[in-house]
């Protein structure tokens, strides 16, 4: 086992895994940059080195910067969180070569699923289902107005590098494809330094289903279950639960199995998410696979007692799981959800500033992951997210009841929140029963404009 992790993040995340790092009695050593110095991750971890100024490409995404400090402070492995260079094949190989363990899968399994258009054709010839879509990455123009025209519209334009939403366009017709295909193109190049992009038929208003696996370097695949990110607006998720109202038993255990095939088509090692889209008709394909840990891991944490985090380093350090298949079972339900500093009622503009009060969320059956604290100042240089509110309840009505109350008890001063606007989404029928899709909040956020305009105002929740 490793006697020394370096965490190459920041926020909650940073928090957890150094959490993680001392229930193993493993050192831990953060980087950060002068935006953070006061971070409650800086306060957590054993040792702590400031890489850099605020802005991300002079901090943490410096990768001379972060193997520096790793062969000044002898770590043994490093863990990249999400965000930043989780996903980055060339860290990972340079960690390899300067003898310092990725905590992560392999930069080959990295890269080729990185790739989302080399990644869809590896699933094809594994048998795992993916979305109807065109034969790799556009050629031009000509190729693009054909390939819509032959898989029929509305079709979905990706960049084959993308994540977070970024180089995706939807199109309805020829008049918008080539403003769509050159958006995106920009988009991407700009966002991950690579432009090439790929197609596939849009569906409609379809579930967003993720599984949770784990595989190790011996050759074992498991899942835990899936979650579902439906709630989501502009492709940026804001509530997950797990399991989802819309899989049943056997279900799970086809999508389950098809995650399984994924992972070990491509060769694939650590915690790992595949994503799948779910329509109407009870199909799912396979959409994307995220190498690394996800943000919403903590509900899968929740329903399945197992800590990703721990089995990531377990696995790094060349251990076998501990678990097989038979061994998971989900229970109970989990909710979680994302408490981010944006204003909702500006369109979710992001509110950075400074916590005058903060008072999370607690009581029986509520975690509450998160790196702020009173006084803290939310920087506007990075994501938004202040922390991750987890409800379990014995099944989804209790987790429901659990999340409405623990999202009334929150107090967060100084800076605009989701929470009213996810206290809206709970106790939305359609949400309460299950009935909901990607498209759910947009509808929501129609219905709530029609009602400005009405002069109806917004009502509590």
């Amino acid at each position: 086992m490793f006697h020394k992790i370096l965490i190459a993040n920041r926020g909650e995340i940073a928090v957890r895994i150094i959490r993680a790092c001392r229930e193993m009695d493993i050192r831990s050593v953060l980087v950060y940059s002068t935006a953070d110095a006061d971070s409650m991750a800086v306060r957590m971890a054993d040792e702590a080195v400031c890489i850099g100024p605020p802005r991300s490409a002079q901090s943490y995404l410096c990768i001379d910067r972060i193997l520096s400090v790793a062969a000044l402070c002898d770590v043994s492995a490093i863990h990249p969180g999400y965000g930043f260079l989780s996903e980055n094949a060339y860290f990972a190989e340079a960690c390899q070569k300067h003898g310092i363990v990725f905590i992560g899968p392999s930069p080959e399994a990295m890269r080729a699923l990185g790739d989302k258009a080399v990644a869809r054709e590896t699933m094809r010839k594994a048998g795992v289902p993916i979305t109807p879509g065109g034969n790799g990455v556009i050629a031009d123009e000509a190729d693009a107005v054909a390939t819509a025209r032959k898989l029929g519209y509305p079709v979905i334009i990706k960049a084959v590098a993308g994540g977070g939403g970024r180089g995706m366009r939807i199109v309805h017709n020829d008049a918008s494809l080539l403003q769509g295909y050159y958006a995106a193109k920009s988009e991407a190049e700009s966002a991950f330094g690579n432009g090439d992009l790929y197609m596939e038929k849009f569906l409609v208003d379809p579930r967003h289903i993720e599984v949770q696996i784990l595989a190790d370097n011996h050759g074992n695949v498991i899942h835990l279950g899936e979650r579902d990110c439906s709630v989501q607006r502009r492709n940026q998720k804001l509530i997950e639960e797990s399991p989802s109202p819309a899989i049943n038993a056997k279900l799970r255990e086809k999508i389950g199995s098809a995650a399984v095939k994924a992972a070990k088509a491509a060769n694939y090692t650590s915690a790992g998410t595949i994503e799948f889209l779910y329509d109407a008709a009870g199909n799912f394909y396979f959409m994307e696979m995220n190498t690394r840990i996800q943000v919403e891991h903590p509900i899968s944490e929740a329903v399945t007692g197992v800590d990703l985090v721990k089995e990531q380093i377990r696995i790094a350090a060349g251990e076998r799981l501990t678990l097989r298949q038979k061994d998971i079972h989900i229970n109970g339900h989990a909710i979680e959800c994302r408490i981010n500093a944006e204003d909702p009622e500006r369109d979710f503009a992001p509110s950075p500033g400074k916590l005058v009060q903060f008072i999370p969320a607690g009581g029986p059956q509520v975690r509450m992951d998160t790196h702020v604290f009173a006084g803290y100042t939310v920087p506007p240089y990075y994501d938004s997210l202040l922390g991750k509110l987890i409800a379990w309840g014995r099944d989804r009505a209790e987790a429901l009841a659990v999340c409405r109350r623990a999202l009334d008890e929150m107090v967060v001063e100084g800076v605009k929140t989701t929470i009213p606007f996810q206290k809206r989404i709970i106790s939305h029928k359609n949400f309460a029963g299950g009935k909901y899709d990607t498209g759910f909040v947009e509808r929501l956020m129609q219905e709530r404009r029609k009602s400005k305009k009405n002069g109806d105002g917004i009502k509590p929740s």
